[in-house]
């Protein structure tokens, strides 16, 4: 029996599969399938009653065709070199992909944060932080970390802090890292990005026929069931807004089981309970499927896997359910899974595509740390004096005294406003280019239609900069 192969090498042997597709000089194909950089470390931090433990952490700069390189930090028990390179890889692809100027990386710390006490978290986070400034694997031009599974917006005000005190007066240092607190010049709209990304992409994906046909499903997302397994940031995100989309959540699941309720729940109700009781036993409307995977395979349209890598293989793939697997997590889908549903016609939407609305949101949020001001500042109320105008104009041309007219009411749109409209754009028209690759040139599958076309604008850098013919 083969070796069970690794995170990083599934995702190698995407990358190969399709650039079987695209005639790429074989130097730039090795040189876009690996690592540019990669950092070990190990060191001590004092834990609260003054023993010590060594901390191992990890960050990869998989591809530097563009900088700064790009990605969350991981904080988990177990996390790996592999893992963190393969992250960093899918993060290339995905910055390609939405057409954001960075190149990808990641981070991970191997620690257990519900095992530390939060000042046990800030030291681990300072250290690391300081740790990645000596070796040059941080900084507004050099390498921007956000937010992954386990950190979040006070981990990331850590490292601001702690950047701009060892960055010898760094005048952009609020840039050196995203997903801060507003406090911290972050961005609204930050939190909620990957997931309300997932959801646009999904609405777009159901939107044509042709596609949709082959499925037996009918175009939109009216009354189309979905299931989304993982409650955390992107989960929960997503199916909120799928839901006030249209689609009818059917099924939730978490790490210790999940709820499945035919006639649809409310995920606002199963959110609140699951963070009250630690569980979604119990859960009123819904049956408990003890089973962590069980959720997987209840019967629905739409399944969204929305928490860690290789939840679905070659044992569980037979018995999903599912018409469409929508990958909000990184890399839920292994390839012998994968396989199987292409040859059983069922459509899975790509993680390099349809989770990069974190990175999208991020970018927003480094302009505005470099540009020093906000989006809304300097044309939110040029906005509102044009919309006014133009219902005055409006009334006039329709016979109407425009001094009748209560205009009062009426606001320019927020940097949240600027910042979601920016993300459904992004989202809505990557995928039609990577549609149209898809059917265009034939491709096997949507992931390979995403890959190939990200492969194609890396490799664009690189021929533009003259390091490949």
């Amino acid at each position: 029996m083969p070796a069970k192969r690794s995170f990083f090498q599934d995702v190698l042997c995407e990358i190969e599969s399709a650039a079987g597709h695209l005639d790429l000089d074989p130097g730039l194909l090795d040189q876009v399938k690996f690592c540019n950089s990669a950092l070990r470390l190990r060191f001590p931090v004092k834990r609260d009653d003054g023993s010590l433990m060594v901390v191992e952490a990890f960050r990869a700069e998989h591809s530097h065709h563009r900088l700064p390189t790009k990605g969350g930090i991981r904080y988990a028990p177990g996390v790996t070199m592999d893992e963190t390179m393969a992250l960093a890889a899918l993060m290339s692809l995905k910055c390609a992909l939405v057409d954001v100027p960075f190149g990808g990386a990641k981070g991970a710390i191997n620690i257990d944060t519900r095992m530390l006490s939060l000042g046990e978290r800030e030291r681990v986070t300072r250290r690391y932080t300081a740790e990645l400034l000596k070796k040059n694997f941080i900084g507004p031009d050099v390498d921007v970390p956000a937010p992954d599974y386990g950190s979040g917006e006070q981990e990331m005000a850590w490292i601001c802090d702690t950047y701009k005190n060892l960055s010898n007066g760094d005048g952009n240092y609020t840039a050196c890292v995203t997903g801060k607190p507003l406090d911290l010049h972050g961005i609204p709209g930050r939190a909620e990005a990957t997931g309300l990304g997932v959801a646009f992409g999904v609405r777009e994906a159901v939107a044509h026929a042709e596609d949709m046909k082959p499925l037996g499903l009918s175009t939109g997302l009216g009354d189309k069931r979905v299931v989304v397994q993982g409650l955390g940031k992107v989960g929960y995100h997503a199916a909120r807004a799928l839901s006030n989309l249209g689609a009818i959540i059917v099924g939730v699941g978490e790490y210790n089981g999940g709820a499945h309720a035919p006639d649809g729940m409310d995920i606002e109700t199963a959110h609140t309970w699951f963070r009250t009781h630690g569980s979604l036993e119990g859960l009123p409307g819904s049956k408990f499927l003890p089973e962590a995977g069980a959720i997987l395979e209840a019967d629905c349209d739409i399944l969204v896997p929305a928490a860690l890598e290789h939840v679905i293989d070659s044992d569980n793939a037979p018995r999903i359910r599912a018409r469409i697997i929508a990958e909000g997590a990184n890399g839920p889908v292994t390839p012998e899974a994968d396989h199987y549903f292409r040859e059983h016609q069922i459509m899975v939407i790509p993680d390099v595509y349809l989770n990069a609305g974190g990175v999208t949101v991020s970018y927003f949020e480094w302009l505005k740390n470099r540009n020093h001001v906000s989006f809304e500042r300097m044309i939110s109320r040029y906005m509102l004096d044009m919309q006014k105008n133009l219902m005055v104009e409006l009334a006039r041309s329709m016979g109407q005294d425009p001094a009748g007219m209560n205009l009062d009411n009426l606001r320019g749109p927020s940097e949240l406003d600027f910042v979601r409209a920016a993300l459904e754009d992004t989202m809505v028209k990557s995928y039609q280019k990577i549609r149209e690759y898809w059917h265009q040139a034939a491709m096997p599958s949507l992931r390979s239609a995403a890959i190939a076309r990200a492969l194609s604008q890396i490799a664009k850098t690189y021929q533009t900069l003259g390091i490949f013919p």
